[in-house]
């Protein structure tokens, strides 16, 4: 089946996949539900739980898909939601006892390398960029973090990023601006120092400009007592 016709199929099926059409709406659509999940969680295991109960939670109640969206749009809605009711369930759990925060670092996603490059130095710069920006993405706050990562990351259209987060659709794209504009200036303070260093020219390239001038000077300033 050709890879249009296939996408066709799955975001619009004519009834109740089978087990191999689950595992084909899964393939499809894995890393996108879970970047979402895991935009509103910032935690990998939490991410990966609400995924999985998300799938259930679908594909046991598949009669309820209507048609009138995407296969893609109606599991995102309910990514979104159980990954809010999660959100919710742990700040309860945090107001009620503080100190039964999670112990460990939550790992970030790994967003795609550029795989074409065999530059060992090129490819660890943009692994180090990459790491940057998670991070970063990770600490923007709540109501900006889910619409950078559909506008920006998926490239989910504002339209539809506003429909799945209940969002007027110029709401969505003030925060889109908002998030935009806060990476933008904490990449500034992370990066800004490290551009001093940027274009060294230092070192042997310094001295050798340097003498390669004062020899230019050295030798015009000698002409005129040899003329």
């Amino acid at each position: 089946m050709p890879v249009a016709e296939n996408h066709r199929s799955l975001n619009h099926p004519r009834s109740a996949p089978d087990i191999e059409g689950f595992r084909a709406i899964m393939q499809a659509h894995n890393r996108k539900l879970y970047r979402i999940a895991r935009s509103i969680l910032r935690n990998d295991s939490d991410a990966e739980d609400v995924l999985q109960e998300a799938y259930v939670r679908a594909f046991t109640r598949f009669q309820d898909f209507r048609g009138d969206s995407t296969v893609t749009t109606w599991l995102a809605r309910i990514v979104i939601n159980e990954a809010l009711g999660r959100l919710r369930k742990r700040r309860r759990q945090m107001r009620l006892v503080e100190d039964m925060r999670q112990s460990h670092q939550a790992e970030v996603i790994a967003f795609p390398l550029n795989s074409n490059s065999n530059d060992p130095e090129r490819t660890m710069a943009q692994r180090q960029i990459l790491d940057l920006v998670e991070k970063l993405t990770d600490h923007l706050p709540d109501t900006y973090r889910t619409v950078f990562v559909l506008r920006v990351i998926e490239g989910i259209g504002n339209e539809e990023t506003a429909a799945l987060l209940g969002l007027r659709p110029e709401t969505a794209r003030t925060r889109l601006h908002r998030a935009r504009h806060l990476l933008k200036e904490q990449l500034e303070r992370q990066i800004g120092p490290v551009l001093l260093d940027a274009f060294p020219f230092a070192g042997k390239r310094c001295e050798r400009l340097t003498a390669a001038v004062l020899a230019r000077i050295s030798h015009q300033l000698a002409e005129p007592s040899r003329r």
